[in-house]
């Protein structure tokens, strides 16, 4: 048996855990042959819905509307849904294999020899949403850094580099790397969805009480997530948890705090330059508040202009980082990717090789759909810099006069 093999018999079913790396060849064979060999009762793989539709339908990027996205406040979760792709996909370029072919393989493999099949991930969307809950606005920075570094990192591995990601060893210190920078993250990213993974591979297929044998089910997952299925699978089945994942699908309102947060910026800010107008006097006031609205606007400005926004959206990002500031439901970002959609509508293109944009810098920049998203995102970073900086400024001139 592969070392990247794990089976078990718990509860009248013996489960065989397959671990990949999602853009390795060497998976995808293992996968065809396993499943081959073994003719499982069911066949169980790492996919929702959505990405299995994105697998065969190859990125349907066609029906996204990005206005739409900015007004619903979903842009940061559509570039973490963007680079999480585009750095296994530039690996799987390198090497000539697609990322989730060994999934796709495994579920091909499985109709051809008329065996059962089932999709058990959590959706993508609800996946980022719940990490997204759990991050603050440093912790959301963070991770969109970590990410953008890996999607554009000129660093290549090779093929048997790929497959020595399938090493347990070597996995446990990146997981234990992620728990360290982002525990939170890492908690939704990894920590539920083995849980996830277990709980409907468990419940993939009941066992009859008449059957002789144990109902064989073969698992097709990444490999970090194998020695989490094979803990949860253990609870499962001597009743130390429960097969109901229903919570894991839902999205966590945002707690007392997260709310609060939002209105203590703007807070602080009108009260530090309402002291200035009372103690100080009209010029002191007047001079806070265009020093706080300089800072604020120019940095979300140069943002956009880093970005190579338009225009338009560079003099929107500067006018409207002060308005969004004051208004917690609003973000510049929104201000910003709005108006260079405007002016920068998306071609047939640009729909067509985002997949493969995504993953360089040029890429992004050239295609005008990523270029909206850094619009969006450099905007709001430098809005959000632009508060911090500007509170010992304007309290400066508070405090000299």
């Amino acid at each position: 048996m592969s070392a990247n093999n794990l089976t078990i018999t718990l509860g009248g079913r013996e489960i065989r855990l397959i671990g990949t790396a999602h853009v390795s060849r060497e998976s995808i064979e293992e996968v065809k042959n396993v499943i081959c060999e073994e003719k499982p009762d069911i066949v169980c793989v790492e996919l929702d819905q959505g990405r299995y539709n994105s697998i065969i339908q190859n990125d349907n990027w066609e029906k996204l509307d990005l206005s739409k996205v900015f007004r619903e406040g979903k842009g940061f979760l559509l570039i973490a849904n963007l680079v999480l792709g585009s750095f296994q996909r530039r690996l799987g370029n390198d090497l000539g294999v697609k990322p989730g072919e060994e999934m796709k393989a495994a579920l091909e493999t499985a109709r051809d020899l008329g065996i059962k099949h089932s999709l058990c991930d959590r959706e993508v969307q609800t996946t980022l949403r719940r990490a997204w809950a759990r991050c603050g606005l440093w912790s959301k920075t963070k991770l969109l850094s970590a990410l953008l570094a890996s999607a554009f990192t000129n660093e290549k591995l090779t093929e048997q580099e790929i497959e020595n990601l399938k090493n347990r060893n070597e996995l446990d210190g990146m997981m234990s790397e992620l728990a360290e920078y982002l525990p939170g993250v890492k908690a939704t990213l990894i920590d539920e969805r083995d849980r996830y993974l277990a709980a409907k591979i468990w419940t993939s297929a009941v066992p009859r009480a008449e059957q002789e044998e144990n109902l064989k089910i073969i698992a097709v997952v990444g490999a970090g997530h194998m020695q989490g299925i094979k803990s949860h699978l253990e609870k499962l089945c001597s009743g130390a948890c429960a097969a109901d994942v229903r919570e894991l699908d839902l999205i966590p309102p945002p707690g007392f705090l997260s709310k609060a947060a939002g209105f203590i910026i703007p807070a602080a800010i009108v009260i530090l330059i309402g002291a200035g107008f009372i103690s100080s006097g009209v010029d002191v006031g007047v001079s806070m508040l265009l020093r706080w609205v300089l800072w604020n606007g120019s940095l979300a400005a140069l943002g956009t202009l880093i970005a190579l926004g338009h225009p338009l959206a560079i003099l929107v990002s500067f006018l409207g980082a002060p308005i969004a500031t004051l208004n917690p439901f609003i973000g510049v970002g929104i201000f910003s990717g709005l108006v260079q959609v405007l002016f920068r509508k998306p071609r047939v293109a640009d729909v067509q090789n985002i997949s493969e944009d995504a993953t360089s810098v040029k890429g992004v920049y050239r295609n005008r759909i990523t270029r909206a998203l850094l619009v969006f995102f450099l905007s709001s970073i430098g809005g959000a810099i632009g508060n911090f900086v500007s509170f010992p400024a304007i309290a400066r001139l508070l405090g000299g006069h």
